[in-house]
């Protein structure tokens, strides 16, 4: 799971995003006495995808930046997952001037999780 995240980590600093944070959920379960399977998120943003999406509406911010979250399952299957950025239309009630948006930053977000899952 750590080495999938890892991948996503490269890619994503390798494509000119910011890390912003890596949150080790499962370790910080064990700080509180309580387990959970390996799962970690990682946080991170590009301006230059971002910007465009909160100028058609700043509330997208509550979204940004982008997020992955990296688990393994209980029969030790590694998953990893990222939002669609298409709900941004219906959550914020964008129109279609902000397609082009949607889409370039749905482009980067299928790159770096077909790079970051590649064998």
């Amino acid at each position: 799971m750590t080495e999938t995240l890892d991948r996503l980590q490269a890619q994503a600093t390798e494509g000119g995003f910011t890390v912003v944070a890596r949150v080790p959920h499962a370790k910080a379960a064990r700080g509180v006495g309580m387990d959970l399977r390996p799962t970690e998120a990682l946080i991170f943003g590009n301006p230059k995808g971002g910007t465009p999406l909160m100028a058609c509406d700043q509330r997208i911010g509550l979204d940004l930046p982008l997020r992955a979250l990296a688990w393994e399952d209980a029969g030790g299957k590694v998953w990893l997952m990222m939002p669609d950025p298409g709900a941004f239309r219906s959550r914020y009630g964008l129109g279609t001037a902000c397609d082009g948006p949607i889409q370039a930053m749905r482009a980067s977000i299928e790159r770096l999780m077909d790079k970051a899952t590649e064998p």
